[in-house]
């Protein structure tokens, strides 16, 4: 091979090298298909979440995750439902949402606030999965696990949870290929996790390892929450930081 085609090779890699990179840098940048903005645009939508979207960047998000129609995704302890609606509405009649959560304790005065919004005629493709987070199973293989502000949760001495069951949990939960979308609160880097969960943040990098560890392959973070001018000093119910709190996203993908 001569000189000439030997720098031209090695120029062709490192512009595809390259390219990856950038690609990668720029994930969470995706543009947000039809579904996702007439999802968004959804009148059966309480105002009290329209008015928080500002802050939450739904579209961004169900961009970066690549949620469309038909896709099959489950909402990894979905609360009040504020993404569970977006979903259901951006998978469309031919997809499905399992809003996964824990069986509430025997003497709980009210069912979990997301069985109302499974039981909406609006949001008719809607399932409510009870299980134990570390063993739980979907009905059918799912093209995304998705969970938001919740992650760091999982440690906390009160739920008694073996984290690593967990994410294998999820991973067994996906089809090949399918990805595990985590957004939460950032701690400062190197903090230890903390069970008594006191300002409920967890360091990004500690959920990296663990995810991983899960058979999981990380591939990318949305950096649109990203919030610098927070110190990750406070709980993030502190009246200064909520809602502005410095979060981050990644995905991470099953191998096919």
């Amino acid at each position: 091979m001569s000189r000439r085609m030997i720098l031209a090779a090695v120029a062709a890699v490192s512009m595809s090298v390259t390219g990856a990179a950038l690609a990668q840098a720029h994930a969470g940048h995706a543009a947000p298909n039809a579904a996702i903005t007439a999802a968004l645009a959804d009148p059966a939508r309480p105002a009290a979440d329209r008015e928080r979207d500002p802050n939450r960047k739904p579209a961004e998000m169900l961009a970066f995750a690549g949620v469309g129609l038909g896709s099959k995704v489950a909402d990894f302890i979905p609360g009040g439902g504020y993404f569970t609606r977006i979903f259901a509405k951006a998978v469309g009649p031919t997809g499905k949402v399992y809003a996964i959560i824990s069986p509430p304790p025997a003497n709980a005065p009210n069912p979990p606030a997301i069985r109302a919004v499974a039981a909406d005629p609006a949001y008719g493709n809607i399932q409510v999965v009870e299980g134990d987070f570390q063993s739980f199973t979907v009905p059918e293989p799912v093209d995304v696990v998705w969970t938001s502000q919740n992650y760091h949760d999982l440690h906390q001495r009160r739920r008694n949870l073996e984290v690593a069951q967990v994410n294998k949990a999820i991973f067994n939960a996906l089809k090949p290929g399918g990805v595990f979308i985590v957004l939460d609160h950032a701690a400062k880097a190197g903090t230890p996790v903390d069970p008594d969960d006191a300002l409920h943040r967890i360091d990004p990098a500690a959920v990296r390892r663990e995810v991983e560890a899960a058979g999981f392959k990380f591939e990318g973070e949305s950096t649109v929450l990203r919030n610098a001018g927070d110190d990750h000093s406070k709980n993030v119910f502190d009246p200064a930081v909520r809602g502005k709190t410095d979060q981050f996203v990644y995905k991470f993908r099953k191998p096919r």
